[in-house]
């Protein structure tokens, strides 16, 4: 009979037996350290705060919110706030990515060279600093609503925002988050779209043109297909750094979930249960893109028979 230390699965599986109890005896030494800190400081780690008044106002209500609901009210405004933030920075975020990644393959040299300098200018700017220029050198320069631009008729903007068809309005700090989130990744994406169509060999464009295929309908119907094997990978991880990224909202103002929650444990002094909701809220949020991206990504993948 074999030892069974000579199966070739016997070490790695020890191996992972060794760094799962290490990682207990280092998770077991910091919790028993911060409850040692909590007891000599007075205090008790508890989550009961959440349904305390909490007595502060929120610039953005996208639900119902007033100053004597519950703290947990309060960071789910925030949450939704941050969602909304998330959802459509990665949608506008997509569209421009691939917008531009498209563009960056043009036969007009001017197109080309316009879309280099998106993607060169705004990759290699820090996004907080982008933040700042359309909070403070382009929304809040706007004129007041009496004399707000016109854009196509149906978009109006303003020193306070942007307001849609059908009533949708979007304060300044809104517009400039989303705006600043979807320029700064769509630089990005854009560069992974183009190396991903670059990443399909040259015969499948000469097979389509063989076919008399348009060059809109190849790109659409052949190219794009196997181009985004490649891409979602590198996609998820830019959109994992647009939610993350949200959290600079503070720094214009918006009321996302990292603002109310440093609100909330300024104000309650309970920093340690605000940050591990913060963490867990991000954490959440990170494995369900994850998530959505590993089925989009098995689902493009070629079946093998």
């Amino acid at each position: 009979m074999t030892p069974i230390w000579r199966n070739r699965k016997f070490f790695p599986i020890l191996g992972q037996l060794i760094a799962a109890f290490i990682a207990a005896i280092v998770v077991m030494i910091l919790w028993h350290n911060l409850t040692y800190n909590l007891q000599r400081l007075g205090l008790q780690l508890g989550f009961d705060f959440l349904q305390f008044q909490a007595s502060f106002d929120i610039g953005e209500t996208p639900i119902p919110y007033k100053p004597s609901d519950s703290y947990s009210r309060a960071l789910l405004v925030g949450l939704v706030n941050s969602l909304r933030v998330i959802v459509f920075g990665i949608i506008l975020a997509t569209i421009i990515g691939i917008t531009v990644g498209v563009a960056r393959l043009s036969d007009n040299w001017l197109v080309r060279q316009l879309a280099l300098v998106y993607v060169e200018t705004l990759r290699n700017t820090p996004l907080l600093l982008q933040l700042f220029f359309w909070y403070f050198a382009v929304f809040l320069s706007l004129p007041k609503t009496e004399n707000q631009i016109s854009l196509l008729g149906f978009i109006n903007i303003n020193n306070r925002g942007v307001t849609l068809p059908f009533g949708i309005e979007l304060s300044s700090e809104l517009s400039t988050l989303i705006l600043g989130l979807t320029l700064y990744t769509g630089s990005f994406i854009a560069e992974i779209v183009r190396a991903g169509i670059l990443s399909v060999p040259k015969g499948q464009w000469e097979a389509a043109r063989a076919l008399g295929f348009k060059p809109l309908l190849i790109l659409r119907l052949v190219i794009f297909p196997q181009a985004l094997r490649l891409m979602i990978p590198p996609l998820s991880s830019q959109y994992l750094n647009l939610a993350k990224n949200s959290s600079l909202a503070i720094a214009i103002g918006y009321p996302d979930i990292y603002f109310v929650a440093s609100t909330t444990f300024n104000q309650t002094g309970r920093v340690v249960e605000v940050i591990l909701l913060i963490m867990i809220t991000y954490l959440t949020i990170s494995l369900t893109i994850s998530f959505g991206m590993n089925l989009l990504n098995r689902s493009v993948q070629l079946k093998e028979r």
